[in-house]
């Protein structure tokens, strides 16, 4: 689902997540009853795996021998606009529905909760006031579904009130404050079960945007010379291949550099080192070399075992080093992030990860496929089964070639294309298919090199012409509905599933 409050629709998406267990089951079958708004308040962050910022959720719960039990869990960004609410509200109840029913689990009744935290100048209680009308909408449209809202939440400010409970004994005006976080029985229990709270969203998304720091304009730089040398080589089958070769090799090569690194405490500074080991001039080759499609289904195969960690430190580095105009070229490195997030069961990470991917190009259809995939809870597998047999064919007649560390980029003989020259030309599609050569749509953002419609010269074929690989098919009939239906960009997109 696209959050209306942002203009460019996947940063603060929603999702569906879905969750059949009930809440702290172990190998001992612990269970924990809640009972209270403070305890259904301090339950969000465990049934999410991260904290909500900006957002409305829906929980939904299923009867059980007389008990309930949590469901499906749907989350969509607070809309800026007081006239998107009730939209929005629509598709969020209507989401969670669709997908629960798709599961034969039709929830008989819901949680809901608006997160926010206050303005300047505000106070928790004035966001509970100004955000009553969207909590009454999430009521009203899941009653359209015959299915009562018996919780109603907001949480800001460290304080939760309820909008169903008169009583000023459990719910004063001014809100009863939220439990220390990890302090209450719930937490331990979390803990016990191994059910992680991630943080925020917003930290999530920080490890795989560029950041903006002195070093992006000499990334640039890197990017534009890169252009020069690999775009001529990858629009033409007699090279085509060589280029695909070196990508892969000095992936590899990258990747036993992370494998060896000194480990540091810290996400941060994790994330600091891997941006360290990783020079410019190397970033670029690699996100050039990644847009074509053969190349980058080669290196969705690193997917599992000892290669899975350093593959998606290396995909999250270089979706990081998309700067400027060339934000476009993230998709590739972000879909590869998501899919090496999902086939390792992280889904959270996954679904930020894809739907990213389709914020920086909404037509790139590998990560469509997947992003529907992961959404409808299907098993990845299949695809990694797919990938494996397609690697066992072509190792014996592999014969890469080795990439130094630092592997000088040099242009191509002739006529040396300018760097505006470069962002003008056409980027090598990742995709095929009639609809990537419909004229895109225009923008006023800079374009990236190779926006979809340079000619090429007679003879000479497009990167990634031709028959999609078995896995993005396999992806593909998996999904059920076409991808079009949830992934365009726009109010309708939907970020999750049950």
């Amino acid at each position: 689902m696209t959050n209306h409050s942002e203009t460019t629709g996947p940063s603060e998406n929603g999702d569906i997540t879905g969750g059949a267990e009930p809440l702290g089951r172990s190998a001992h079958d612990t269970q924990i009853t809640l009972r209270t708004p403070a305890e259904l308040a301090d339950a969000l962050p465990y049934l999410l795996g991260y904290r909500p910022e900006d957002s409305m959720v829906l929980v939904a719960l299923h009867d059980r021998g007389g008990r309930g039990r949590f469901g499906g869990r749907a989350r969509l960004g607070i809309p800026a606009n007081k006239d998107d609410w009730e939209s929005a509200a629509h598709q969020l109840a209507q989401g969670l529905m669709t997908g629960s029913e798709r599961r034969g689990t039709r929830p008989e009744q819901m949680v809901a909760y608006v997160c926010q935290e206050p303005a300047p100048g505000e106070t928790g209680r004035d966001v509970m006031q100004r955000l009553a009308p969207l909590a009454q909408l999430l009521r009203t449209e899941c009653g359209r579904l015959d299915v009562p809202v018996i919780e109603a939440l907001c949480v800001s400010e460290g304080r939760f009130w309820s909008y169903c409970c008169p009583a000023d004994e459990c719910c004063p005006p001014d809100g009863a404050p939220m439990g220390l976080p990890g302090t209450s029985v719930l937490a331990a229990a979390a803990t016990y079960a191994g059910i992680q709270v991630r943080g925020t969203l917003r930290e999530l998304r920080a490890r795989l945007q560029p950041r903006e720091t002195g070093a992006a304009l000499e990334q640039e730089t890197a990017l534009d010379r890169a252009g020069m040398a690999l775009v001529p080589r990858i629009l033409y089958d007699a090279s085509r291949a060589e280029v695909a070769e070196e990508t892969l090799a000095l992936a590899e090569r990258i990747m036993s550099r992370y494998a060896t690194a000194t480990p540091v405490s810290g996400i941060h500074q994790a994330d600091l080192r891997d941006d360290a080991l990783l020079v410019h001039e190397e970033a670029a080759m690699l996100i050039l070399g990644l847009q074509d499609r053969t190349t980058r289904d080669r290196a969705a195969a690193w997917m599992e075992g000892d290669e899975a960690g350093p593959a998606l430190r290396l995909w999250r580095a270089l979706a990081r080093r998309c700067v400027g105009p060339y934000g476009e070229h993230a998709a590739a490195p972000l879909t590869l992030a998501g899919w090496v997030a999902w086939s390792t069961g992280d889904d959270l990470e996954a679904r930020e990860a894809l739907a990213m991917a389709l914020g920086a190009d909404p037509e790139y259809l590998f990560a469509r496929l997947l992003h529907q995939a992961c959404n409808e809870g299907l098993d990845p597998e299949s695809i990694r089964r797919c990938l494996r047999t397609e690697r066992a064919g072509r190792e014996p007649a592999d014969s890469t070639q080795a990439v130094g560390d630092t592997a000088p980029v040099e242009p191509v003989a002739g006529h040396e294309p300018t760097a505006s020259e470069t962002r003008d030309r056409h980027r090598p599609r990742t995709e095929d298919g009639p609809d990537l050569r419909r004229p895109r749509p225009t923008s006023t953002r800079p374009r990236p090199t190779g926006a979809g419609h340079t000619r090429t010269r007679p003879g000479s074929s497009r990167p990634g012409d031709g028959t999609r690989t078995r896995a993005a098919e396999k992806s593909d009939t998996r999904g059920g509905r076409t991808a079009r239906e949830d992934t365009r960009t726009g109010k309708g997109r939907r970020e999750g599933d049950e």
